[in-house]
């Protein structure tokens, strides 16, 4: 590795002018010591590093310090971890995304091993995960928690320390924002991005995972990812530890466990004592099993021994129940398809009242709701683009420097647009860009290197989703009055305003 480190230098920092950092945060102070390792380490900065602020509110975080690299800071609201990375990459334009946790210490060379594992990589594969260590005590056994906290330096595919193509996350629509912890969400993804035929790969680099403080009861609190488990069953089959590298955990055993503890209450209740005691007995076995092979290999203080003591007894039956409220919650779930990477919207009678021909700025008048409609897409790092008939432009009642004024005042109400698509055509020229067909659709596409797959087209007329589907994209009708009632009909996918057009985008129906 060191002859790569000294003879690639060029390479190497091409790689990471390609490359965004993403950190989402919760405002820790384990962000600061990540900052400020980032800040000492040597080699080439990436391009930008977006820190995720993810807390429902409080003062915006303040990374700047000298030595990182350009930083801009992004909020979501408290929409958890999936979330935040969403965001974070969405926002991005580079190639490549690399996903650092704010309780990681990468090491000094960290940069540097960094572009060198992406400068290593072909074409088919979208992901490199860094390796993990997870310092424990010296002259002690490690506590459960340490020894929970330590399995990460074999796991795989987790978000710790992981590089993705941006194209491979636009591919699978992203992290799905369904696993509401920092669990699974990251198994998930890779999963998703294997199917593609897509490879993934651990490269060179190192960070440092501390084991952070703390309390005795959050080993009972980690039990509500046992839904998460299943819903990973759901999307993945019953195969998929396997695949995502996951240990088998203790289920069966704890379902067993509160079986017992169920059937001793109930039995008792019926009257029948001997059988209950019976039934106890199993639950006392089953819990003392447990709680020892927690205790054995730790420290066996007295703290520890109490915690493992209580939290064995409640683990099983908090287990049992979030597997249960998951097998209910997740009993029918579709694949993941995430967030379009561009809304591309009609201008006339979608966003602004239609003024037939207008060539003026001041008649544009907005639709209601339009810049919050707007404004909610960019919140969730959705690029936006205007595609506009001007047929007026054509027929000569209108010029085009008008055309352009009228749009320009559209931005300058309703927020800059990614992307602006013009057809000056009168219907008689036959172009390929004039809506039904796809031209416009395609070049605005073709400009932001988005596939017309995550592509959605809002509009008030046939026209517009038909131009949608002819490039590929989805298409949602929005009808006005001028709309045609055989076109509301047929349009797969309609909805009554521009706003509910839009929160049926950031649901996921499109």
């Amino acid at each position: 590795m060191a002859a790569i480190l000294s003879g690639t230098d060029a390479g190497m920092t091409g790689a990471l002018d390609n490359c965004t950092l993403v950190v989402p945060s919760i405002g820790r102070p384990s962000l600061d010591v990540l900052l400020d390792a980032l800040a000492g380490a040597s080699g080439p900065r990436p391009a930008e590093l977006v820190v995720v602020d993810d807390r429902l509110t409080g003062a915006p975080l303040r990374p700047d310090r000298a030595g990182l690299p350009p930083v801009r800071v992004v909020r979501t609201g408290g929409g958890g971890p999936a979330r935040a990375r969403n965001l974070g990459w969405r926002v991005a334009r580079t190639e490549w995304i690399a996903f650092l946790d704010d309780d990681v210490v990468p090491d000094p060379d960290w940069y540097e091993r960094l572009a060198a594992d992406l400068a290593a990589l072909p074409a088919d594969v979208a992901g490199t995960q860094g390796r993990v260590r997870v310092p424990l005590p010296a002259g002690r056994r490690p506590t459960d928690w340490e020894r929970g906290t330590a399995g990460l330096a074999t796991s795989s595919w987790i978000t710790a320390d992981l590089a993705y193509r941006r194209a491979a996350l636009a591919a699978v629509g992203g992290f799905d924002e369904r696993f509401p912890r920092a669990f699974r969400e990251d198994s998930d993804l890779a999963l998703r991005v294997m199917d593609t035929g897509a490879g993934l790969t651990r490269g060179e680099r190192w960070i440092t995972h501390p084991v952070r403080p703390v309390d005795r009861w959050v080993s009972a609190r980690v039990q509500a990812g046992n839904a998460d488990d299943v819903l990973m069953r759901r999307l993945h089959g019953p195969d998929w530890r396997a695949r995502a590298d996951a240990a088998v955990g203790r289920r069966p055993r704890h379902l067993a466990v509160t079986g017992a503890a169920l059937a001793a209450l109930g039995l008792a209740v019926a009257g029948r004592p001997r059988a209950a005691a019976l039934a106890a007995l199993g639950w006392a076995a089953g819990t003392a099993e447990f709680a020892w092979a927690r205790v054995a290999p730790g420290p066996r203080t007295r703290h520890e021994v109490t915690t493992m003591a209580l939290t064995s007894a409640v683990i099983p039956p908090l287990a049992t129940w979030h597997f249960l409220r998951g097998a209910v919650q997740h009993r029918d779930v579709p694949a993941w398809r995430g967030l379009p990477d561009l809304v591309l919207f009609d201008r006339d009678g979608t966003l602004v009242h239609d003024v037939p021909y207008n060539g003026d700025p001041a008649l544009v008048r907005p639709v209601d709701g339009a810049r919050e409609a707007l404004d909610a897409l960019r919140a969730r790092g959705v690029r936006i683009g205007l595609v506009t008939n001007q047929s007026g432009v054509g027929r000569g009642l209108i010029t085009r420097a008008q055309a352009d004024a009228v749009n320009a005042r559209v931005a300058e109400l309703l927020g800059p647009f990614d992307t602006v698509q013009v057809c000056p055509h009168a219907p008689e020229d036959g172009c390929d860009c004039r809506k039904p067909a796809p031209g416009m659709v395609k070049a605005a596409c073709a400009e932001l290197d988005v596939a017309p797959a995550r592509c959605v087209l809002i509009g008030d007329i046939a026209a517009d989703v038909q131009a949608a589907a002819a490039a590929g994209a989805a298409g949602i009708l929005v009808p006005t009055p001028v709309t045609r009632p055989e076109e509301v009909t047929a349009a797969a996918h309609r909805a009554p305003t521009l706003a509910e057009a839009v929160d049926d985008v950031l649901a996921g129906a499109w």
